[in-house]
């Protein structure tokens, strides 16, 4: 059998979708199994939560790395390319063992549909790929991000992580997950496991008190974090610093290159975590290491004044809108680039954006997805919130053109509303200079 090439690869894991089902965890505990058990002998911090949850990985990777540890991170969506989901000491995996994985797992899957047990999801199949390649380069720590939720996510297939974070929990995915805050972090709850240590984000209440009760039943030490933790104290064009409220932090400002409010949540929420698998704190390291921390698409200035930001939910768009009445005031104009997928709930992102933010113009488009919302029926419902000025482009690249011109020089751009419209325009920025 001829043996399949990189793209063939790629090609046939994104043709997955179109063939399968969600399978129930036992299948991806045998898949697992049948990969040789990639996990055993490694330290997992699984990490689950509605917003946040890969700037908490990021941020718990390089860490873990300062340390000289050696670590593997999983995570999702990617923006640009497949092989963003699988890093390897910080850095994506190469093309070459991308195909050498994948081969090995889909030798696996294939004896396993010869015994008549289902092909693996898309996000099964990359996660197995994931933990066979941080088997092969021997990973002392696995840093995991649950796809969607938690009690049901294949990586809940883990059975014994080190740690377990829960990041912020806010309205999304409802069809599946449940219609309120509080069924929603049971969902993500269900990867609180029996003692192991779990660090979360405890800024919502409803949720904080449905993981604390989960935690007291399996025996669970946990840490919560809150706004009371940490205090901001100013905020550039460029950077973050605030101190922590803690006896032994107060005096020590630390920085993050990125300017979302919400980051700091997500930093201290790392730190947390890896102080309880490291105890030694090496101070100074930490500070240098969390500055130095890039992770695309959130508050991220791809070019002067223009930013992309991954909020697609509500309780996202509420923390966007924080950070941008943070921010230092400039003299231009203020444009937004929006777009939206039909399950995510656009209007209430909308009228926050809207009602809470003083925008000259909007520039409304089309992502590339199935489940892309016109973008007439989104500059409707913006028309509704704003007598700004409503401009739609259903093609990037002139959405694009048009909210530069609208900028102007001096001016500042957003774009947000979905994570496919952040690597839409990182694949049409690839060609200009980094600011």
């Amino acid at each position: 059998r001829r043996q399949v090439n990189y793209q063939e690869s790629v090609k046939y894991i994104l043709d997955i979708p179109k063939f399968t089902v969600k399978n129930h965890l036992t299948h991806t505990k045998e898949f697992l199994l049948r990969l040789g058990n990639p996990q055993v002998g490694r330290k997992v911090i699984h990490v689950a939560g509605t917003n946040g949850k890969g700037s908490v990985c990021a941020y718990i990777q390089a860490l873990l790395l300062a340390e000289k540890k050696r670590t593997g991170f999983f995570s999702s969506p990617h923006l640009v390319k497949i092989n963003e989901r699988i890093r390897i000491n910080g850095e994506e995996i190469d093309d070459e063992t991308f195909l050498a994985v994948f081969q090995k797992v889909k030798t696996t899957v294939d004896e396993m549909e010869k015994d008549g047990l289902a092909h693996p999801t898309f996000f099964e199949f990359l996660f197995g790929m994931a933990m066979t390649a941080f088997a092969m380069a021997d990973m002392e720590y696995i840093v995991l991000e649950t796809g969607l939720g938690g009690r049901l996510d294949a990586t809940n297939a883990i059975d014994d992580p080190v740690l377990t974070v829960i990041t912020a929990v806010g309205m999304d995915h409802m069809e599946i997950l449940g219609d309120t805050i509080e069924k929603i972090a049971a969902e993500k709850g269900g990867i609180i496991k029996r003692q192991v240590p779990l660090v979360f984000d405890g800024n919502n209440v409803q949720a904080a008190a449905v993981f604390r009760q989960i935690a007291e039943n399996c025996g669970a030490p946990c840490r919560k974090i809150t706004k009371d933790a940490y205090e901001i104290q100013e905020i550039t064009e460029k950077y973050i610093a605030f101190s922590k409220r803690s006896a032994y932090d107060e005096d020590t400002t630390w920085r993050l290159s990125n300017t979302g409010c919400y980051q700091v949540d997500n930093a201290l929420l790392a730190l947390e975590a890896v102080q309880l698998l490291l105890p030694k704190r090496h101070l100074k390291l930490w500070k240098d290491t969390l500055f130095h921390v890039k992770w695309p698409g959130r508050m991220e200035e791809i070019l002067p004044g223009v930013y992309i930001d991954g909020a697609h939910n509500e309780n996202a768009v509420e923390r966007f809108v924080e950070t941008v009445k943070r921010r230092p005031v400039h003299g231009g104009r203020t444009v937004i680039l929006f777009s939206a997928v039909k399950e995510k709930e656009y209007e209430k992102m909308i009228a926050e954006l809207c009602q809470n933010l003083s925008v000259d113009s909007y520039v409304i488009t089309t992502v590339e997805s199935t489940r892309k919302v016109d973008a007439g029926e989104l500059a409707r419902i913006v028309r509704k919130y704003t007598d700004s000025e409503v401009t739609v482009r259903e093609q990037l690249e002139e959405a694009w053109a048009e909210m530069m011109k609208q900028k102007g020089e001096d001016g500042i751009a957003y774009c947000l509303g979905s994570l496919y419209l952040v690597g839409m325009i990182k694949e049409l920025v690839k060609g200009e200079p980094e600011c």
